[in-house]
């Protein structure tokens, strides 16, 4: 579902995230598959100074459909930031990719929290991000923050995932599983 990112699935990307519903929503934006591959290249060398976590998010056949990443780690958080090509929205895979990088970075790694920045005028990602049951809105409860990252153009609303929301999330849903199979079984 994940791998750490590769120069050779620079082609695949490229392509999925020119498409106008992907792009305008993509952090680090590339003009032309060369600057791409250069972008790629620094965030790989980022991720080997411990300044982000950056993965490629494969279908079941293992192919590259989009990047799910961990920008401006410091003291246990950081930013996420995900893209999926337009084909796969909707299927299920944003889910699956959250998932495993969320159990990743909490798990694996030194994060305690995940901060997400959503433009007020991305609908779809608001009501995704809102119906997840361990998201936070954090305008409030981290003013400073929510300040700070509203210093351009685009209003953002601020959400953030703690550790232990997520566990808890986790164990409930481990629990339900448990429990389905008992009445399967």
């Amino acid at each position: 579902m994940l791998k750490k990112r590769e120069l050779q699935d620079c082609q695949a990307l490229y392509e999925l995230m020119v498409h106008p519903d992907v792009f305008p929503f993509v952090r680090h934006k590339a003009y032309s598959y060369e600057e791409f591959l250069f972008i790629t290249k620094q965030t790989i060398e980022a991720e080997e100074r411990g300044e982000l976590i950056s993965r490629t998010i494969l279908d079941e056949w293992g192919n590259p459909i989009g990047t799910i990443n961990l920008f401006d780690i410091e003291d246990g958080a950081g930013f996420l930031g995900t893209w999926l090509g337009k084909p796969y929205h909707g299927k299920g895979y944003n889910q699956l990719a959250k998932d495993a990088f969320f159990n990743e970075l909490f798990y694996e790694r030194s994060i305690n929290t995940i901060f997400m920045r959503i433009r007020k005028v991305n609908v779809r990602s608001t009501k995704a991000a809102e119906k997840l049951p361990y998201v936070t809105l954090a305008n409030e409860t981290r003013k400073p923050l929510w300040e700070a990252i509203n210093q351009g153009e685009d209003i953002y609303n601020l959400y953030e995932i703690s550790k232990d929301n997520y566990t808890l999330y986790a164990m409930r849903q481990q629990k339900v599983d448990d429990e389905q199979q008992l009445k399967e079984a």
